[in-house]
């Protein structure tokens, strides 16, 4: 761990990761959010080069839960869209910010239609991991390597306040994705360095 003005920043092995991830509590609040991170953005939800096989394999499997509107935009702009930064993301619904793979139950209710197959059973691609790791953002930087960063959203903030109350740890509450992107090692690591970084506090 080395410290800098800007806080602790923990490597592990060549990833990066900014100390608000161990030291910030989060616990998504669906309830009050009701999926808005879906629906809400000037551009989809980042993708890796990795996942476009993954989408375009599965897209059988969800498609049919999608808005007709989604599937339209796929049809038009394909598995994936390229934001104004250059970056891979998911397409957008024409005419709003919704992604092109949600779909709705109930008055504002928002979820995406490939995890909800996924829990079914059908298909073998979750959702996006930058999806399941939100709040954390990942950069992948020039010389090679990751930096692990906490991105805060107006959206969120009764997430923010419910890992508080239940005292939740960023880290904590992204055990799962965090393990399926880095594996049990690194989150074994990353939990060490959090104990030693929090009972210094």
């Amino acid at each position: 761990m080395a410290r800098e003005d800007f806080g602790t920043i923990v490597q592990i092995g060549d990833v990066l990761i900014s100390e608000e991830v161990v030291t910030e509590y989060f616990a998504c609040d669906y309830e009050v959010c009701r999926g808005k991170c879906c629906v809400v953005g000037d551009s989809g939800a980042p993708l890796l080069e990795e996942e476009l096989e993954s989408l375009e394999r599965n897209y059988p499997h969800y498609s049919d839960l999608m808005q007709p509107k989604g599937r339209a935009a796929v049809d038009e702009k394909g598995f994936f869209d390229i934001d104004r930064d250059g970056d891979l993301v998911t397409p957008l619904c024409k005419g709003s910010e919704e992604c092109a793979y949600c779909f709705f139950e109930g008055p504002g209710n928002c979820f995406c239609s490939m995890e909800r197959r996924w829990f079914q059973g059908k298909g073998d691609f979750r959702k996006p991991i930058s999806c399941q790791l939100y709040p954390i953002r990942v950069t992948r930087m020039p010389g090679g390597g990751e930096a692990l960063n906490l991105h805060r959203w107006d959206i969120c903030k009764d997430a923010f306040a419910k890992g508080k109350r239940e005292g939740i740890r960023v880290y904590q509450f992204l055990k799962d994705p965090i393990i399926r992107q880095y594996g049990e090692d690194f989150y074994g690591m990353l939990c060490a360095a959090a104990d030693k970084i929090n009972s210094e506090e």
